[in-house]
C-alpha cells in the first residue's frame, strides 16, 4: 500500500512540475524565442537578400548617368538602413568593387555592413568614407571626439521611431507620457492604459544599437526599469517601422499610434506623428575623398531620394 501511494505521489508531482514547465514555456519562454533565420539573428538582417549587382536582390534598381570612378568611398551602416545603401552602391559602384564571400563583406570591398556600432566606430577610425544610419548614441559621439573625428550629419530621408505590442493586444495608442511611464517602471499593467488585465514586459534593445539609442533620446534623463514580474506579462517593445514592416516582416506585431497619430508614411512626411527621426549620410568632415560629397549630392538629387522613398522611408526633399 505504501508502495503504491509512493509512486501516486511520485506521478502527481511529475505531473506538477510538467504542468509548471509548460506554463512557463507557453507563457515566458515561448515569447522570446527568435523564429527568424539564423542569417537574421546573427546580423539583424539577411545580407544577401540585398546584395547589389544580384539579379534577385530585394533592392530598388535605379537608372543614372552617374558612375563614381578612382578612390570609392567604403560605405557601411545600420541594419534598417542596409537596403538603401546597397541601392546607392548597385546605381554607382562598378560591380567589382563589392566583395562577399557568401556571408560577409571582404576587407577589399568598398560595401560593408557592421550595423549602426560598427558604422560610426569605423567612420570615426576612419575605416569607413560614409556610413548611413540614424542619430548616435552619447557614447558614439564621445568615441568619435576621442579620435579627434568632427562628423557630418547630412540628412537623407525620415523614418518613424514605433512601439511593438502583439496583435492580438488590445492597445492600438499610447501616449508619449504613457510609453515613458511604462519603460521607467510607473505605469506596470495593461489595464492602466486601457487595456486587458496582465503586467506589461518592457523590452529593450543592444546598447549601441540605432533603436536602443533612439529609445534612450526619447527618455531623455529617466533611467530605464525592467521588473522582474513583467516576465510573465505582454511584451512592449520599439523599432523603426521600415525596419518592422519591409525586413522583419512579422505579422503577429503591430505598430502603436502615438498621442492618437499612426506611423504611416503621410503623418512621418508632415510631421504629425510625434516620433519622426531622421536619417543620416555621415562623414569625417576632414575626409579628403572627393567621391564623398559627390555621392551624398547624387542622394539628395531627384534620384537619389527616389531610391529612399521606394524603398520604404520618406524623402527628405
Amino acid at each position: 500500500m505504501k508502495t503504491v501511494r509512493r509512486v501516486v505521489l511520485l506521478i502527481g508531482f511529475a505531473a506538477l512540475v510538467l504542468a509548471a514547465d509548460l506554463f512557463f514555456y507557453n507563457f515566458v519562454t515561448a515569447r522570446y524565442i527568435n523564429h527568424t533565420s539564423k542569417a537574421m539573428q546573427a546580423k539583424s538582417i539577411e545580407l544577401d537578400k540585398y546584395l547589389p549587382f544580384t539579379e534577385n536582390s530585394g533592392i530598388v534598381r535605379a537608372e543614372t548617368g552617374v558612375t563614381l570612378t578612382g578612390d570609392l568611398p567604403v560605405v557601411d551602416g545600420a541594419a534598417a538602413l542596409y537596403p538603401v545603401y546597397s541601392a546607392f552602391v548597385n546605381a554607382l559602384y562598378p560591380e567589382e568593387s563589392v566583395e562577399f564571400d557568401g556571408e560577409n563583406f571582404t576587407e577589399n570591398s568598398a560595401m560593408r555592413y557592421t550595423n549602426t556600432r560598427g558604422a560610426y566606430k569605423a567612420v570615426a577610425d576612419g575605416t569607413a568614407d560614409l556610413v548611413f544610419c540614424v542619430s548616435p548614441s552619447k557614447e558614439q559621439l564621445a568615441y568619435a571626439k576621442e579620435q579627434g573625428a568632427e562628423l557630418e550629419f547630412v540628412p537623407i530621408g525620415k523614418e518613424a521611431f514605433v512601439f511593438l505590442v502583439h496583435k492580438n493586444n488590445p492597445v492600438d495608442s499610447l501616449t508619449c507620457d504613457e510609453v515613458r511611464d511604462i519603460y521607467a517602471g510607473r505605469i506596470t499593467r495593461w489595464s492602466q492604459v486601457g487595456g486587458s488585465g496582465g503586467y506589461i514586459d518592457a523590452l529593450q534593445r543592444n546598447e549601441g544599437s540605432g533603436s536602443q539609442s533612439a529609445m534612450r533620446n526619447f527618455m531623455g534623463d529617466i533611467p530605464m526599469k525592467r521588473t522582474l514580474i513583467g516576465y510573465t506579462g505582454r511584451p512592449i517593445g520599439f523599432s523603426f517601422r521600415y525596419y518592422v514592416e519591409g525586413i522583419v516582416e512579422n505579422g503577429d506585431i503591430k505598430m502603436l499610434a502615438l498621442d492618437g497619430v499612426y506611423p504611416n508614411r503621410e503623418n512621418i512626411a508632415s510631421g504629425a506623428y510625434p516620433l519622426s527621426n531622421e536619417l543620416y549620410a555621415v562623414y569625417r568632415k576632414d575626409n579628403q575623398n572627393p567621391n564623398v560629397k559627390k555621392m551624398v549630392d547624387w542622394i539628395l538629387s531627384p534620384e537619389g531620394q527616389k531610391i529612399v522613398e521606394e524603398s520604404g522611408y520618406v524623402p527628405i526633399r
